[in-house]
């Protein structure tokens, strides 16, 4: 038992004591972010909105995410990292706090649209500053370092806040999730202010290239944004079908949505170790994560039987902690060519544009054909997505033969 240990904790070691900051105020700022599983529910439950109503919102939704990260990755690579994250952080906590006095269709939309711009800012400019504060050879279990923080909040946060519904309503939800992003902000001015940060991988780029000319790249942004529309099933349509196929209360979604942060806590640094060292090709990998995300929805058109949640959520959980971590070192690796924030930004925009089509499209299409033939249409997008991959691995391997 003490090998064990002894093995999974070495395989934290050699980070930077900056990474650990940044994994620390991630921590503490999405274990307050406990209000996003639980949004599809709080507004047809608490605030009674329809399902294309519900649609149009996380569209808002993720057009503020857009917004607020292509706004990210610009002024990342004008004023900087910190002054990115510090102003992010602290606004995202205020406009938290407000927007649960928003009733209305249109004022929620437009408040949903808001949070976003504000807090997707600071998303491109957490990762240049990982990229910074991380050696070369270190950089996808860094990654995996941000993923097991954003985890262990995300484990925490559903089981936590399906408490908080449960007895002090929804309202506190808002006001966690805006006092914990404040928190963060302090702990953050106090940490990595650049006077006393140390960066360790902070080359720059003569003439540095466009992301936006980069053809490899536009098709690994296109593979991630159908990965990432199928992932947000899981955080949009995937509590609503717990709730009205499986008749699972608050408290048990939250516990099933809180085992995949507990499964990537415990298992992720160690399997994402094991595979740097057996040194597997970063795109392969992508297209295995794919493809078992895949399967945890097929497994839900299977049976009836609730234990299909259990698997489909296991197989889930394995693709996002190999998909996620490789797709992300790559980006960065990819980022040396040209601007950091722009590559970044546009990595983390497949993600948001995915929250503009995913959430929107998901649950209209669970309103117009039901559950089961949206689990079949997602399927074949990531049939499409896996194409795209396999497409990018030839182009990669011709680059590097022209090279």
């Amino acid at each position: 038992m003490k090998t064990l240990f002894r093995n999974y904790f070495n395989t934290f070691r050699e980070l930077s004591n900056e990474v650990w900051w940044l994994a620390l105020i991630t921590f503490i700022n999405r274990a307050g972010t406990m209000v996003i599983p639980f949004l599809t529910l709080y507004l047809t439950e608490d605030l009674s909105f329809s399902f294309p109503q519900v649609a149009w919102i996380m569209s808002c939704f993720g057009l503020g995410s857009v917004v607020g990260t292509w706004i990210g990755g610009k002024l990342t690579d004008t004023i900087g990292y910190y002054k990115v994250m510090v102003r992010s952080l602290l606004s995202t906590g205020i406009v938290f706090i407000a927007l649960q006095f928003l009733t209305t269709f249109t004022q929620v939309c437009v408040g949903i649209f808001l949070v976003m711009v504000v807090a997707d800012t600071f998303r491109p400019a957490m990762y240049v500053a990982m990229s910074v504060y991380s050696k070369p050879e270190n950089k996808t279990r860094s990654v995996t370092l941000i993923r097991l923080a954003i985890n262990l909040g995300f484990s925490a946060g559903p089981a936590i806040g399906g408490i908080i519904i449960a007895t002090l309503g929804y309202s506190g939800l808002f006001w966690v999730d805006g006092i914990t992003c404040i928190l963060a902000t302090i702990v953050l001015i106090q940490v990595l202010n650049p006077r006393v940060a140390k960066p360790l991988d902070n080359e720059l780029t003569i003439n540095p290239e466009s992301a936006y000319k980069d053809r490899p790249y536009w098709v690994f942004f296109l593979a991630m944004l159908l990965f990432a529309v199928i992932f947000m099933q899981y955080f949009s349509t995937m509590p609503l079908y717990y709730r009205n196929i499986h008749k699972l209360s608050e408290i048990e979604i939250g516990v099933l949505l809180g085992m995949n942060g507990f499964l990537i806590f415990a298992l992720e640094m160690p399997f994402i170790h094991w595979l740097e060292i057996c040194k597997y090709n970063k795109i392969k990998l992508t297209l295995l994560g794919l493809v078992l995300t895949v399967f945890s929805f097929i497994v839900l058109n299977l049976s009836s039987w609730i234990g299909v949640l259990v698997i489909g959520m296991l197989l889930m959980t394995v693709g996002e902690m190999i998909g996620f971590p490789f797709s992300n070192a790559f980006a960065m690796d990819r980022s040396k060519k040209g601007k950091k924030g722009q590559y970044l930004a546009m990595y983390v925009m497949a993600f948001s544009l995915a929250s503009v089509f995913g959430h929107n499209g998901g649950i209209q299409l669970i309103d117009k054909i039901g559950y089961d033939n949206t689990w079949y249409v997602m399927c074949i997008l990531g049939v499409f997505g896996v194409i795209l991959l396999y497409y990018l691995n030839r182009l990669l391997i011709s680059e590097h033969k022209l090279s």
